[in-house]
C-alpha cells in the first residue's frame, strides 16, 4: 500500500532511544517488511529535528517524498494536495495523522509538539482534497490528554478522525461491498 503521513516527525528512524520498535520508527519496520509500495509514500507538515543526514538519506532510500510544514506557504493548499495525489495515484493508501502536524497553538496536547506546523484549517483543507483517493485505512495518533488544557487537542482530533471516516465512507462508492463493510 501507499502511505500518505501527516506529521512533524518522519518516523522511519532506525532506533528511537535505542529501541527498534517505538513510533519514532514504525514506518521504517512497514518498509523493511514489504508492506510500503516504494516510491508511492509520502510525509507531510515534516518540520521537527533530524538528527543526522542519515535521516534524510534513510528516508529516501525507503521511496518517501517530504512535503515540510513551510512548503505549504510555497505550494498552497492546492499545490500540496496535487504533490499528494501525483504521488499516490490509484494505489490503495493508509493515511495516519499525527496530531503534532499541527502547530502546538492547535494542538498542545502531544507528547512531541514542534513550532511552525499547520493551521487546524490547513489540515482540514488538505483532508477534505483528498475525496477520491483509494483509502483503505486511517488513524490518528499522539493526542495526549494529559496534556490537552482545554480539550483543544481532543476537539482536533475527533474532527479529524470524523473527516477521515468520512473520506473512507467515499472510497470506492461503486463496490457494494466496501461501501457496506465502511458503514457497518
Amino acid at each position: 500500500i501507499a502511505l500518505i503521513h501527516f506529521d512533524a516527525h518522519l518516523d522511519t528512524w532506525d532506533t528511537y532511544f535505542k529501541a527498534p520498535i517505538t513510533h519514532g520508527t514504525v514506518f521504517r519496520r512497514a518498509f523493511e517488511e514489504g508492506l510500503l509500495v516504494e516510491d508511492k509514500s509520502i510525509h507531510v507538515g515534516i518540520r521537527g529535528p533530524i538528527y543526522d543526514q542519515l535521516d534524510l538519506t534513510d528516508d529516501a532510500s525507503f521511496g518517501f517524498r517530504v512535503i515540510r510544514a513551510g512548503d505549504l506557504d510555497v505550494l498552497g493548499i492546492d499545490g500540496a494536495v496535487d504533490v499528494v495525489r501525483q504521488r499516490v495515484g490509484d494505489t490503495p493508501v493508509y493515511l495516519s495523522i499525527d496530531i503534532d502536524v499541527l502547530d502546538p497553538a492547535f494542538a498542545p496536547g502531544t507528547g512531541t509538539p514542534e513550532m511552525g506546523g499547520f493551521t487546524s484549517r490547513e489540515l482540514l483543507h488538505l483532508l477534505r482534497r483528498l475525496d477520491g483517493l483509494n483509502l483503505i485505512g486511517a488513524d490518528v495518533v499522539e493526542t495526549a490528554p494529559a496534556y490537552d488544557h482545554a480539550e483543544i487537542t481532543c476537539v482536533a482530533a475527533a474532527t479529524v478522525a470524523f473527516d477521515l471516516i468520512t473520506l473512507m465512507s467515499k472510497t470506492d462508492k461503486g463496490n457494494p461491498d466496501r461501501a457496506a463493510a465502511v458503514t457497518a
